[in-house]
């Protein structure tokens, strides 16, 4: 089977997700190309669009949350959205990329390169197979005004919220969020911790604010610094956010491990006592899959509000939000050991770490019946 994966580099989850299908789809013994659509006509184009997503989240997330609200109120109106019509642009390249490489199968994880297919199809073009994975516990705005062949939703608790909002029920397939295998080796903290060198009788607390660095991670350092003694050690991911990152380095450097990215995120995760993150769909999905005790904080306003819900409600997490005295809190409740278990519990009993194997198999079913009609001749 030869696969296409579409992605935006508008926050490291989509591509993770990307990169869990592709690495299972790769494993079996398929082609794979993954690619951001919108390097189809250049490179500007494609780091205008992730930009613009960046800036707004790590500068001013309240401003994020209020062109969510606007999604979601547009969203009731008969008509489609403005993000639909200019993806339409993008109907061209794709049609030739997806031709020229004889694509099976195409994948989305984001919204952007769903709307491009939508439009392919409703013009009369060719089109494999698609299957769209929301990388979020809801279903954001503008979802249901795609058309793929399957929805990959995280959770069936989902079902009816995706089904309410147009999306054919037929369609969607409750087979969780894809991560990568690293996410789900096992290995034990004492393992994690002489892989990484750290000290095995120290606690860690991990702190992280997605890809991008967004949150309130500036302010939570130095409150936790504060609270614990040198028998707790933060480690700080700042991701591709550089001023957070010298910011920290300038005032923190002497009393935390401090990273900017790291393809190690894994074994942090394993090594640490608990974890402190804003509420992303990817990333939440990589602690409950590693097993790591969870503390959400910073919500971006919008989708993120909502997998911090899904969590707490399944008894995954402590929701602290924006709350500080809430944060310390949960930590001290969280570093005393007899919450985390019953949160792992919860964790391996909600979120399948399997889904990108589930996902896979799905392709390889409908691509096998596909093959089996053209070889009947009953489709051409």
């Amino acid at each position: 089977m030869d696969a296409l994966i579409l992605t935006c580099g508008t926050g490291g989850g989509h591509n993770s997700a990307c990169a869990a299908v592709e690495e299972e789809l790769q494993k079996r013994g398929h082609n794979v190309k993954t690619l951001n659509p919108y390097l189809l006509k250049d490179t500007k184009t494609a780091d205008t669009i992730d930009n613009a997503y960046i800036s707004l989240v790590q500068k001013a997330p309240s401003a994020f949350g209020m062109v969510y609200r606007l999604g979601d109120a547009y969203r009731r109106l008969p008509v489609s959205s403005p993000v639909y019509y200019l993806n339409r642009l993008m109907v061209p390249r794709l049609e030739n990329f997806i031709r020229e490489n004889n694509c099976d199968a195409v994948v989305m994880t984001h919204l952007f390169p769903a709307e491009i297919i939508t439009n392919m199809k409703r013009l009369g073009k060719e089109v494999p197979k698609t299957y769209f994975i929301a990388t979020d516990y809801t279903c954001i705005p503008f979802t249901e005004e795609t058309d793929c062949d399957y929805y990959i939703i995280p959770a069936r608790e989902l079902t009816e919220e995706f089904a309410s909002r147009g999306i054919p029920r037929e369609r969607i397939v409750p087979l969780g969020i894809p991560v990568r295998q690293q996410f789900r080796n096992k290995m034990s903290r004492s393992e994690a911790r002489r892989r990484l060198g750290l000290e095995p009788d120290k606690k860690y607390i991990l702190i992280a604010g997605g890809s991008i660095g967004a949150g309130q991670i500036q302010e939570i350092v130095p409150a936790l610094l504060e609270h614990y003694d040198d028998t707790v050690r933060l480690i700080v991911i700042c991701g591709n956010n550089h001023a957070l990152y010298q910011n920290l380095e300038r005032a923190y450097k002497e009393r935390c491990i401090l990273l900017e990215y790291t393809s190690q995120m894994a074994e942090y995760m394993r090594a640490c006592d608990l974890f402190l993150s804003k509420p992303g769909g990817l990333s939440s999905t990589e602690a409950a899959v590693a097993g790591v005790p969870l503390i959400h904080i910073s919500p971006i306003p919008g989708c993120e509000t909502q997998n911090m819900k899904f969590f707490e409600q399944n008894g995954m997490c402590l929701a602290a939000g924006s709350f500080k005295k809430q944060m310390l809190e949960d930590c001290d409740r969280l570093l005393e050991g007899t919450a985390q278990r019953k949160m792992r519990l919860n964790q391996h009993r909600t979120i399948p770490a399997d889904a990108a194997s589930a996902i896979c198999r799905l392709m390889e079913k409908e691509y096998l019946f596909d093959h089996s009609l053209c070889a009947s001749g009953i489709i051409s």
